[in-house]
């Protein structure tokens, strides 16, 4: 008993001192400040003027009248607003026509690009052991470094021969175009599934068709999604393959269209501009509206593979 009551008399001591102390001051809070890399927005700035300023040029010169597009002053408002241009441009060009030319062509670029590259990633990525494989995806990344006036003159030989030269051909090169590129998104998507859910289902009797189109397939819709859109952009947008390819100026995608008219356009800026306008919202838009994927798809794919 003598040694327990100095201890207890010596906590209860501790206790009073600690509880008759005066509480702390609050602590202020601090003001976290993020600080600002004038450096890269400036940047930023530089390259958001670069995009807006002759995008805002495009259409204020698409709603001028003849006379208001050729008085020097591209900057100004158009006053009044004038549709005049888009209605010359959608008769010249033929619009609807060039339209539904260049969206079979993106359509089926898009489709063939997705699932080819899809099919060709799936096999390199399961068989990486086998060198066949192996070596196949090393030839498609060589692709990539390919210039494509290397290849222009045996392509246009080769669809002429075949009777390609038509939109069917330029879906099937454009095809083969962005398949290096496609593969190379889908197999760094592909090796972050793991390989257990293909045994689980390969256990409940799946086949490899199955597994792909039910299992793997639908794991890949953000990649997918990233490899459409810069499918479609690169159809949608293309100059070359189309105007070298096809020899029928009535098949003719919207950019040849508005070269082919180019003379005209000359002096009618208005119309011209309207033209570039009508041809390049559609994949404005697109953008617009899957740019969440698209950066989805890219990002997943970079961290996890």
């Amino acid at each position: 008993m003598s040694t327990t009551q100095p201890a207890l008399a010596f906590e209860q001591a501790d206790v009073l001192t600690a509880a008759d102390r005066p509480a702390d001051p609050p602590r202020r809070r601090r003001r976290l400040t993020e600080k600002v890399s004038w450096s890269t927005t400036t940047i930023l700035i530089l390259c958001a003027v670069t995009v807006l300023l002759p995008l805002y040029v495009t259409i204020s010169m698409a709603f001028k009248t003849t006379g208001q597009a050729v008085d020097g002053n591209a900057f100004s408002l158009p006053a009044p607003f004038s549709i005049d241009g888009f209605v010359q441009a959608w008769n010249l060009t033929r619009f609807p026509v060039g339209a539904g030319i260049s969206l079979f062509v993106t359509a089926g670029t898009v489709v063939a690009t997705i699932v080819l590259a899809a099919f060709a990633s799936y096999a390199i990525v399961r068989n990486w052991d086998r060198k066949l494989f192996r070596y196949s995806f090393f030839y498609l990344l060589a692709a990539m470094f390919i210039p494509f006036p290397v290849v222009a003159l045996p392509q246009i030989q080769l669809t002429g021969r075949l009777g390609l030269d038509n939109p069917v051909g330029v879906v099937l090169l454009a095809t083969m175009f962005q398949l290096s590129f496609s593969v190379l998104l889908f197999t760094a998507f592909l090796r972050s599934i793991p390989i257990e859910l293909e045994e689980s289902a390969r256990i409940d009797g799946a086949t490899t068709w199955q597994t792909f189109w039910k299992l793997i397939f639908p794991l890949l819709a953000p990649m997918s999604a990233t490899v459409g859109i810069f499918a479609f952009l690169y159809a949608w947008n293309d100059f070359m393959l189309p105007s070298l390819i096809i020899s029928d100026p009535n098949l003719q995608t919207l950019p040849v269209r508005q070269n082919l008219f180019q003379t005209q356009f000359s002096n009618n800026y208005n119309v011209s501009f309207a033209s570039y306008l009508m041809a390049m919202a559609p994949a404005i838009l697109a953008y617009l509206f899957t740019q969440r994927w698209v950066m989805e798809g890219v990002t997943q794919g970079a961290v996890k593979g």
